[in-house]
């Protein structure tokens, strides 16, 4: 597959603890991407994080909160992410979408 050097990211921020239907809703996402035939999907476990509730999650250990901030990333073609943000809107019950313009440099695979 080739990308256009033009593309964009989106950003799931979401927390590990997140379910859809008994399953994590970070792996839900990136095998919702991948049926979709998508570039490619990334998941980023973070160290420390707050949201709209203001609870900061964090793995020290003093925990405040187990349930760790998780971004999902998904780079493509701005087209071919649109059905994908459609279904986030159902997958996630909280959390954040963002989206936003990127410039592809390389996308290599062998």
């Amino acid at each position: 597959m080739k990308l256009l050097e033009k593309a964009e990211r989106i950003r799931i921020y979401i927390g590990e603890d997140d379910k859809l239907d008994g399953q994590s809703l970070a792996e839900a996402v990136v095998r919702e991407a991948r049926s979709m035939g998508l570039a490619g999907a990334t998941v980023f476990r973070g160290l420390m994080g707050f949201g709209a509730n203001s609870l900061i999650h964090t793995s020290k250990i003093l925990r405040l909160s187990e349930d760790l901030p998780v971004v999902v990333e998904i780079i493509d073609h701005p087209d071919r992410l649109e059905p994908l943000l459609e279904k986030l809107d159902a997958m996630l019950k909280e959390g954040m979408v963002t989206r936003e313009p990127v410039d592809v440099i390389a996308y290599r695979h062998s």
